[in-house]
């Protein structure tokens, strides 16, 4: 009993005792079983975690701040990548639910029926990040992806942009990035602006490469666009590749914003215009929201992000107002 205990974060067993155990299974080579423990306690030390994406930085930093915080606690996430497909992401959630995590997060506040049905049904934390959903299953921490386009576009208008076009992938498979597409729509037609400059760049995840056809594809069909509007900074750095493979000025001829504020948008040349999610700054508010509950603290019922507009060399500066 006091070896079992002694594996544990929080255990009752004196320093002294308990150094000479872990000493002992090192030299050893023993790795704590935790199975029975968990039986019995009916904990898992874990938190399930999905994502659309593995490769996305913005996902990642998400993941690692979600990580680091609980890993204070002695508790570890398990991932489940969904690539976009609500359906893969019912499927991963009913094999994640018969592990019986302590809690689990999702991404977005889009889902099948039958997946609502199981986070709404267990009882344990749900957190859905990424997105304000319309009709919370439990708890969210994220923001508005239809309002933060607000913020780019408008800042497009200031510096005398007209023509603005959007680039964004597949709507069916995307969710955020349908709702940022909307968020153009509306901030466009608040502005008494045509919207329909809309260019498909397939679908997600949207890479580079397709940020650079999309591009081409608009520079063709709409030449006297000014000002583009990119679902992600990935994205906009293809559109920005392929303005200077043809010789087009950035931004005097096109204006060009992303989203995400990735690492490639302050070293490219120009460096790019975008918005910050805060990406990690989710994960950690997310895994403390998880870690308030389990302790039956008074948590915040939701986190909502502010986020923030960072103008850079991409797109042009605002006009003076005389």
């Amino acid at each position: 009993m006091t070896v079992s205990r002694a594996f544990k974060a929080d255990s009752l067993v004196s320093p002294e005792t308990r150094e000479a155990i872990l000493k002992a299974a090192e030299d050893l080579g023993y790795v704590f079983d935790s199975t029975a423990s968990n039986l019995r306690s009916q904990k898992s030390d874990f938190v399930a975690v999905t994502i659309p994406s593995i490769n996305n930085a913005n996902f990642a930093d998400t993941v690692g701040g979600l990580s680091d915080t609980l890993a204070k606690r002695g508790m570890q996430i398990l991932l489940g990548y969904t690539n976009y497909d609500i359906d893969e992401e019912e499927r991963l959630i009913e094999q994640l639910l018969r592990r019986k995590p302590q809690a689990l997060v999702v991404t977005g506040g889009s889902h099948t029926a039958r997946a609502r049905r199981l986070l709404q049904t267990v009882a344990i934390p749900i957190i859905e990040t990424w997105d304000i959903p319309a009709d919370p299953i439990d708890h969210f921490v994220g923001f508005s992806n239809m309002a933060v386009m607000r913020d780019m576009v408008d800042h497009f208008v200031a510096s005398g942009c007209r023509r603005i076009a959007f680039i964004g992938g597949d709507v069916q498979r995307d969710s955020r990035g349908s709702e940022r597409r909307l968020g153009f729509i509306a901030a466009m037609q608040a502005h008494g602006l045509d919207a329909s400059r809309l260019i498909a760049a397939g679908p997600p995840p949207i890479s580079m490469r397709e940020g650079a056809n999309a591009m081409a594809k608009l520079i063709e069909i709409y030449p006297d666009t000014e000002a583009v509007v990119c679902v992600s900074d990935l994205a906009a750095y293809g559109a920005l590749t392929e303005c200077r493979r043809l010789g087009v000025p950035v931004p005097e001829r096109f204006s060009i914003g992303g989203f995400g504020n990735y690492e490639i948008g302050e070293v490219c040349v120009p460096t790019l215009t975008t918005i910050n999610a805060f990406a990690r700054e989710i994960g950690e508010q997310t895994a403390q929201l998880i870690l308030d509950i389990l302790d039956n603290a008074q948590p915040v019922g939701n986190v909502r992000i502010s986020t923030q507009l960072i103008v850079r060399d991409s797109s042009r500066q605002l006009q003076l107002v005389r």
